[in-house]
């Protein structure tokens, strides 16, 4: 009886090391894609004034970062997260239109341009075609066991 209950023991404690292995494994991947969309989107926003990338583009990654960033702490994901992701963004966008920046009387350069301190409803678009990227990559990498 006592070498089935170590048996059964022992295939419980590896099932549950190979789950947490799995979990780490995608919080590396999800913390180097935070890191790398991170400093892209930095590049973007010193470097490039163009009238392509900056305002499109770079609102296209903005929601994929937010989405990186937020599987590093849940890895295994949460049920139409990306929709969430796109109503934070959403939510950021109205809070432009109201001109919280200018109510709240910000200075701080990094955080004007975090907050962002105008409205377009084009925006809007960019963050759901973002949106619509991470599920499209969520479901590839179902389909081929990565994610």
């Amino acid at each position: 009886m006592t070498t089935v209950f170590y048996r059964i023991f022992a295939n419980q404690k590896l099932f549950i090391f190979q789950k947490v292995e799995e979990m780490m494994k995608k919080r590396i991947f999800y913390i180097i894609s935070f890191i790398v969309l991170f400093c892209v989107e930095v590049l973007i926003a010193l470097y490039v004034h163009d009238s392509f990338v900056r305002p499109y583009l770079g609102d296209v990654l903005v929601v994929v970062l937010v989405y990186s960033f937020v599987r590093i702490f849940l890895p295994t994901g949460i049920p139409r997260m990306p929709f969430y992701v796109f109503l934070f963004a959403c939510f950021v966008e109205i809070l432009q239109y109201f001109q919280l920046v200018e109510t709240l009387g910000i200075t701080n350069r990094p955080a004007r341009v975090i907050l962002g301190s105008t409205y377009d409803w084009k925006d809007i678009g960019c963050y759901a075609v973002g949106c619509l990227f991470i599920l499209l990559f969520e479901h590839f990498c179902k389909r081929s066991k990565l994610s």
